[in-house]
């Protein structure tokens, strides 16, 4: 039996971290939409637990960093072990000793947050914005028409009800029940043949200030991370290499045997634990989740199927290594977010909606090619799994992508560019300006100005122009941003990259209108 139709500006299926950040940006804007989610509850594991600086200035952006950096840590040093010996810490992120301080970077570190947690933390600012997510519903099918989708949901109780959005987002992973729908092919490849093991568990006499690792264990690496928000640790287990097959069953191919698939019930996740450490088994207590997998990448030939968008891992699979998945996915949410509000909510063109995928899709295929490099070049060893610059995701930007206008010749081959994020800076010049109708004098750093759903103009030693309503505008004369801006006019997107470099006011009304800001 279907229920009356409901009807929603955006429906959002799926309702991991991609959904979640995608309910909360569009909530913030006004723009009503629908988020469920098949399963009966949230993700309940730890998998994806390192959110890389740029997802740290999202968070601020949408209101929960505070609760994330209060929830998480800071990344332990990972320790090495052998034959019950410790042989020497080393750091996975970063190098020895601290950074020197960045202005334009606040957040110069990856931090932990188990991955269940996160989500925990973004439904509850989803429900402060007055959004929330319908469990246990499933999509059964969809119809798209000019103006909107109709999709047919499925309920825990069985029953269809039938919603009709302007837009569908897929945020249900990488077997998309959407992806199918649409008939989007993904491409992808295992990169691994060795088959993995995820959990999270409890133990009893570990330290939980090292992240430890027996690199050498029979039957293949080990790695015991201890998780913030929790006392258990996520344990990660490679199969199939040489040694044992404990913990494992060996998975027979027409060619022979092939590499031990891991049991994932919790009598053989503590065997696999006690077979490859010096723990004992009676040390090892509750396991929370676990989950096999094979290493594997894949890319979606496109991004877009008329009114129906695929983010996160919908879009693009990666490997673990580097922790990009789930980063990449909250990235993909934040630049459709403020161009379906301003499409739904300014009236921009819906031509808007097309650099979607213009602008992520090759983004996914570089962050890719890094996570993928990263998994085959590194032995889980001392300094082989470090990480760098490039997963931190703070140099990825748009500066081909189809929004992006640099009006300013000569610039030095080093200088910001327009499609680069908009750095931080301490407000340390001479501030000014308005923003709907304040002044803005409040704010200590660039990033507060930035923070909340609109579009900001920077006049960067010049004179602010006058502005259509609803951008904030803000003068800024010395200090550190004009040294890293330069002087000029910089539109500054809803999602933190610079759309407009110029010294032209006769720039910005186009370009804004293009926004729907008139």
């Amino acid at each position: 039996m279907t229920r009356a139709l409901t009807r929603t500006e955006v429906l959002i299926v799926g309702a991991g971290p991609t959904g979640l950040t995608l309910a909360c940006d569009l909530a913030r804007r006004g723009v009503s939409a629908l988020l469920v989610e098949q399963a009966g509850a949230l993700f309940p594991g730890s998998r994806g637990k390192g959110l890389q600086p740029r997802t740290q200035e999202v968070f601020e952006d949408l209101g929960l960093l505070a609760a994330v950096h209060a929830a998480g840590r800071p990344y332990p040093r990972m320790l090495s072990w052998e034959d019950g010996e410790r042989q020497g810490e080393w750091d996975l992120v970063g190098g020895p000793g601290p950074a020197a301080p960045d202005p334009t970077v606040p957040f110069p570190s990856v931090w932990m947050l188990p991955q269940w947690r996160t989500q925990e933390l973004l439904h509850e600012r989803l429900r402060e914005l007055g959004g929330e997510v319908v469990l246990g519903t499933a999509l059964s099918g969809l119809d798209q028409y000019p103006d909107r989708v109709e999709a047919r949901l499925t309920g825990p109780d069985g029953a269809e009800r039938a919603v009709s959005a302007r837009y569908l987002v897929a945020a249900d992973g990488g077997r998309s029940t959407v992806r199918r729908a649409v008939g989007i092919p993904m491409a992808g490849e295992q990169i691994d043949p060795r088959p993995a093991l995820v959990a999270d568990l409890e133990i009893d006499g570990l330290d939980r200030g090292n992240w430890h690792v027996w690199p050498k264990a029979p039957g293949g690496p080990l790695l015991l991370c201890p998780l913030p928000s929790t006392t258990a640790f996520q344990l990660f287990a490679q199969f199939g290499t040489e040694g044992g097959t404990e913990g494992g069953t060996e998975g027979g191919t027409e060619g022979g045997p092939g590499p031990a698939e891991p049991d994932t019930s919790p009598e053989g996740v503590r065997r696999t634990v006690a077979a490859r450490t010096h723990l004992p088994e009676s040390a090892l207590g509750r396991v929370h989740w676990a989950s096999g997998f094979r290493p594997r990448t894949a890319l979606a030939e496109r991004f877009r199927e008329g009114r129906v968008f695929l983010a996160g891992d919908a879009a693009h699979l990666h490997s673990p290594a580097g922790g990009q998945g789930l980063n990449t996915s909250i990235q993909d949410a934040y630049n459709l977010g403020w161009k379906l509000g301003q499409v739904l909510r300014h009236g921009a063109d819906e031509a808007l909606l097309d650099s979607y995928e213009e602008e992520r899709l090759p983004i996914a295929a570089d962050v890719l090619e890094v996570s993928t490099r990263l998994h085959r070049a590194g032995e889980v060893r001392a300094g082989g799994l470090r990480r760098g610059p490039r997963t931190e995701q703070l140099g990825l930007g748009y500066e081909d992508g189809p929004l992006t206008v640099e009006a300013r010749p000569g610039l030095a081959e080093d200088a910001l560019r327009a499609g680069e994020r908009a750095p931080d800076a301490p407000l340390d010049g001479t501030a000014g300006g308005t923003a709907n109708g304040e002044t803005g004098r409040s704010a200590r750093r660039l990033f507060e100005l930035f923070r909340g759903p609109h579009v900001t103009v920077l006049a960067v030693g010049r004179a602010l122009p006058e502005l259509p309503t609803g951008v904030h505008g803000h003068r800024i004369d010395g200090g550190v941003t004009e040294r890293v801006y330069g002087p000029g006019l910089f539109v500054v997107r809803p999602d933190g990259y610079l759309g407009l470099a110029t010294h032209d006011p006769a720039d910005l009304p186009g370009y804004l209108g293009r926004f729907g800001l008139h």
